[in-house]
């Protein structure tokens, strides 16, 4: 049971209450008979001044720390505190103050000042720390040994607030996540409890508590040996990762805003699929994200690849999806780069089809005329690199025309399936057009079809990430030449005003 708000806070306003704090902290560590001394401490905790509030918190700590390695906390099934016959029990007294206490703290996580949460936060993961020395649990129940399962537990539901932005108090939390034991343990409380509040709400969308809950997540970094699991001391590392599996695949469940899943999939290939038993359970949710469509079916794209290459996944129409994401958007996308990153892996293979390739490359030499610049450098060697990989599919490049040939190209744009686009019997005029290009880099590029193209590719891994920025400065820092012509037709006269123009026109009349 807490203390009344105003109990026993005078003495703190007309001395130092730093002094009286710390005076009461000693008196009950001293002596039993000072135990009610604590209530005294407690309703500091509920003081209006932030600085109060955070030296009760210390105070709590050195105190509780001090009466847990002592003993004198009772261990078992706490009775509730109305069957006590007042002075019946030192230890279930302390106890009960001990969980009034706790109460007091995980309330002040969601303190208006900052220092007040980060404060009370670390003060209950030391409490913890002295718990799991001195459990608090009978020892016959040894499911979790002597870890302070509950008092993590309720740490965790109060960080995953579906009120409060948690976040930056969730990022204080992670120093407590390199601890293998409290990262287990975390892990099974995040699973239960968004299990739990998803089936409360029935699948609606919670902003709040999923970007608390993704911030959780995101933060929780997993070994990838079991050697480095140092101080981990429930579990083995087999079972840390299915807990891990099960924790992400109930979040993933739930109903998700569309930023939600671009957080997810941003980190998914490096922050989540390593670090689990089974990375084939992820395929229904990354083959329904490469559904949705737009970003979040590019962000898809790097989990899918580790399903594909290193777990043996087969997708029917794969190609067919990536062939339809080749849109113009896709130049201006936040993630263009890693996107292309992964088409060139896609594409590498030389069993691919000719037609295959051959619609990839014309697609996106379409798309190159209207593309911008810092795209169109990377774009061009990119469509040169299928053409070397690929010999069969030098036909688009050197198919043979006359004057008298109808202008008309079989390749159909508006066609989603690339076997029946008819890019195999197009040719690549694109990027001939591309050579008159106004930016003379671009127009060097598209030349490289005028000549034997090499069976070395280009590496474009420098170029995937070009901005138009980059472009400009790279202009600014060449040294113009000595002449720098100024019109493209030779001068005849010499420079008139326009007035004089025009009265020579008319007096001609």
């Amino acid at each position: 049971m807490a203390p009344s708000r105003d109990a026993n806070v005078s003495a703190g306003n007309k001395t130092n209450y730093k002094r009286d704090i710390s005076a009461k902290v000693e008196l009950v560590i001293g002596s039993r008979k000072h135990a009610n001394d604590i209530f005294d401490v407690l309703a500091y905790l509920q003081s209006d001044e932030e600085k109060r509030v955070v030296c009760a918190a210390h105070a709590c700590c050195r105190l509780f720390a001090a009466l847990l390695e002592r003993g004198d906390l009772f261990v078992g099934q706490l009775p509730g505190e109305e069957r006590l016959l007042e002075g019946t029990s030192y230890r279930m007294f302390v106890r009960h103050r001990y969980n009034s206490c706790i109460e007091l703290l995980l309330e002040n996580m969601g303190h208006s000042v900052y220092q007040v949460k980060e404060t009370c936060l670390c003060v209950l993961m030391k409490l913890a720390a002295a718990e799991a020395k001195h459990p608090l649990q009978d020892q016959s129940w040894s499911e979790h040994y002597n870890f302070p399962r509950e008092l993590v537990q309720r740490v965790v539901q109060r960080l995953l607030s579906d009120s409060e932005d948690m976040a930056m108090l969730i990022s204080r939390f992670q120093e407590f996540l390199e601890m293998d034991d409290v990262r287990f343990y975390v892990i099974n409380s995040v699973r239960d409890y968004v299990a739990r509040l998803v089936d409360k709400h029935k699948g609606s969308v919670m902003p709040v508590f999923q970007n608390n809950v993704f911030a959780l997540l995101s933060n929780i970094n997993m070994p990838s040996q079991q050697s480095e699991m140092s101080s981990f001391m429930v579990k083995p590392e087999g079972e840390h990762k299915r807990v891990f599996d099960r924790m992400w695949l109930m979040f993933l469940k739930s109903k998700l805003p569309g930023n939600m899943y671009k957080k997810v999939l941003v980190i998914f290939h490096e922050s989540i699929l390593p670090y689990m038993s089974e990375p084939t359970l992820m395929i229904d949710f990354l083959t329904a994200a490469y559904d949705v469509g737009g970003a979040i079916s590019l962000l898809a794209l790097n989990g899918l690849f580790v399903l594909i290459h290193k777990h043996n996944l087969e997708y029917p129409d794969f190609y067919k999806k990536l062939y339809s994401l080749m849109e113009p958007s896709v130049f201006h996308a936040k993630y263009r780069a890693r996107f292309f990153h992964l088409a060139n892996l896609f594409l590498s293979s030389t069993h691919l089809p000719a037609y295959l390739v051959a619609a990839f490359a014309k697609r996106l030499s379409r798309l190159a005329l209207t593309a911008p610049p810092a795209v169109l450098l990377m774009l061009l060697p990119f469509i040169c690199n299928l053409i070397c990989r690929h010999p069969s599919c030098r036909v688009l490049i050197h198919r043979p025309t006359t004057a008298g040939d109808p202008c008309d190209d079989p390749y159909i744009m508006e066609e989603e399936d690339p076997a029946q686009c008819h890019a195999l019997d197009s040719s690549l005029w694109e990027l001939k057009t591309l050579q008159k290009h106004y930016y003379p880099d671009v127009a060097k590029a598209a030349m490289a079809i005028n000549q034997p193209l090499s069976s070395t590719e280009v590496d474009v891994s420098e170029l995937l990430e070009l901005s138009p920025f980059e472009l400009m400065e790279r202009e600014l820092k060449e040294t113009p030449s000595d002449t720098v012509p100024l019109e493209f037709d030779s001068a005849t006269h010499l420079l008139r005003s326009a007035r004089e123009v025009l009265g020579a026109h008319f007096s001609l009349d």
